[in-house]
């Protein structure tokens, strides 16, 4: 009797330091779920923007006004017999 209590003492105690300082403890795996949530965030975070993304391809593929639109914002242009006003505030 006096062995099978030793034995549990000490299966106990090996479980104990597994559960609060092994390799799977507690805060090791608090550790990997906040590692993974931020993780998962940056997911989200760049699908938001491959979405994004796509969508302005699709409007790029599909119509002229939108070409136009990225040619007077980003290049400055200006189509014939149009006069340019700068506004200066």
């Amino acid at each position: 009797m006096k062995h099978i209590l030793i034995l549990i003492i000490a299966l106990i105690i090996h479980f104990q330091y597994r559960l609060w300082l092994g390799d799977a403890s507690v805060s090791q795996i608090n550790t990997y779920r906040q590692q993974l949530d931020e993780l998962n965030k940056e997911v989200q975070e760049k699908k938001d923007r491959n979405d994004a993304l796509y969508a302005e391809v699709l409007d790029l593929r599909r119509g002229l006004e939108t070409i136009e639109e990225r040619a007077r914002y980003d290049l400055g242009m200006i189509k014939e017999n149009e006069t340019f006003f700068q506004v200066l505030e």
